[in-house]
């Protein structure tokens, strides 16, 4: 996957709004809370659960992303990573910060 792709399959996500975030450009949902960031070319921030975040930090082209002394998701080199698992990734960032009232026109 590519980072159009990548930025594609994030603002196919219900409420997802594209903003500027330091320079950045970011992926937000819920009154501008940020599920993603883009901060190269080929690489995604994604802001993961932390337990998911620790589940698949070992998969290729994934590896924790720490602020400060929090783990606050993935940073992915799509170039590596499965389509499959980077779209599972962008989901859990929405689900933990999309409203209840996106969650539930989605069915979650």
């Amino acid at each position: 996957m590519d980072t159009a792709q990548a930025v594609a399959a994030a603002l196919a996500l219900p409420g997802v709004t594209e903003a500027d975030h330091h320079g950045r450009r970011s992926f937000r949902v819920g009154g501008g809370k940020v599920l993603a960031t883009v901060p190269a070319d080929g690489v995604l921030n994604v802001m993961v659960g932390e337990d998911l975040a620790r589940a698949v930090s070992a998969q290729p082209g994934v590896e924790p992303l720490w602020w400060e002394q929090r783990l606050s998701g993935v940073r992915v080199q799509l170039a590596a990573v499965e389509d499959a698992l980077l779209e599972e990734l962008l989901l859990d960032a929405w689900s933990h910060r999309a409203p209840a009232s996106l969650r539930r026109q989605r069915g979650d």
